[in-house]
């Protein structure tokens, strides 16, 4: 067993880099795992840099000097930050205050819905069988209902945490904007001047994560809309909240839409029951949901997402458990990042003694 382990150390940690890489791996794991809710402004600011970084390269592009090219898009940011903000955010605030006051009613509706069951399934279940499903169904709705009552009375802290976001990211993604250089070249400095590991992964990474940021933004935005001149076409409830959720649940693979669909579908029964409406809901949101996954994902993604399905969805399962909301977003490079970690490790061949 020694020599084993010894013949595997030699073969992957011979060179200093990949010890030092090694290193460098494991502080940002514990920093993301202890920190990443404290470092979420910050994170938060990095992302919005990434997007706003290519709009700076288009202007740059078009003529525009690099100082007028960040000024204007950041001006342009702050136009965009303040609208959503002073437009959109309360829209969803009232929509959630108002479901959220609704919640009990929606709870008895449902109730009675189940209540009626018994007599359409007695074919395929007993009435024993059905009563105690229904019964722990009802304890688990009163249960959500009670928790989603109780956000108001401790949402202090949540609006502390947003107020400081307002004011830190604008202020962060400013100064990551104008002097980008100069942070890249400090962490250029803080690195070993031999570094070919890390810059084949650097290489892949910045590319792969950019693309990936910046396709998720516009992955966003076109779900989102969509769902909201189709919500509000057909006169849904809470159309601007569903719509926002929606185009949220991209953010998370896979479970992320499935998660999003019982909102959206049981807002739609409890408005209108088993009608035209509802069905046409029903249509509209599968379709949006295929044009997603087939039409929007491959052409924003083609190129940077190169994993297998079961690999997207542990890496999701992984990280989102290690680091909350951050990890549903970033789980995809982050996988990505291992895998460009792997195909790039230093690898000595190593001789066998026998």
């Amino acid at each position: 067993m020694k020599q084993v382990l010894k013949k595997w150390l030699e073969q992957y940690f011979s060179s200093e880099e990949a010890v030092l890489l090694c290193v460098i791996l494991i502080v940002a794991l514990v920093l993301l795992a202890t920190l990443g809710d404290v470092l979420g402004p910050v994170i938060a600011a990095l992302i919005l840099t990434f997007l706003l970084q290519g709009a700076v390269n288009n202007l740059q592009k078009l003529g525009l000097g690099e100082t007028a090219a960040i000024f204007s898009t950041y001006a342009l940011f702050l136009v965009s930050f303040v609208s959503v903000l002073v437009g959109f955010v309360p829209i969803i605030g009232r929509q959630t205050s108002l479901l959220l006051k609704e919640l009990p009613t929606m709870v008895m509706q449902l109730k009675q819905l189940l209540s009626s069951l018994p007599e359409k399934a007695s074919d395929y279940i007993s009435p024993e069988q059905l009563q105690l499903i229904l019964a722990r169904v009802s304890e688990e709705a009163a249960n959500l209902a009670e928790q989603l009552l109780s956000l108001s009375i401790s949402s202090f802290p949540g609006l502390l945490a947003i107020l400081i976001y307002l004011l830190l990211v604008p202020l962060l993604v400013f100064f990551m904007l104008k002097d980008k250089d100069i942070l890249l070249t400090f962490v250029s400095n803080i690195l070993p001047k031999k570094r070919k590991v890390m810059t084949v992964i650097w290489n892949e990474m910045d590319m792969q994560f950019a693309n990936y940021v910046r396709g998720k933004a516009i992955e966003i935005v076109i779900v989102g809309s969509v769902s909201l001149i189709a919500f509000t076409f057909l006169g849904l409830e809470y159309a601007v909240l569903l719509a926002s959720l929606v185009g949220l649940s991209v953010l998370i693979p896979y479970i992320g839409a499935t998660v999003v669909t019982i909102p959206v579908l049981l807002v739609g029964y409890l408005q209108w029951g088993f009608s035209n409406d509802f069905a046409w809901l029903i249509a509209l949101y599968v379709l949006i949901q295929i044009i997603d996954g087939n039409l929007l994902v491959p052409l924003l993604f083609s190129e940077v997402v190169n994993l297998h399905p079961v690999a997207i969805v542990i890496a999701v399962l992984i990280f989102g458990g290690i680091w909350g909301f951050w990890g549903f977003f970033f789980a995809i490079p982050l996988a990505t990042l291992v895998k460009a970690v792997y195909n790039a490790w230093p690898r000595e061949t190593v001789e066998s003694s026998g």
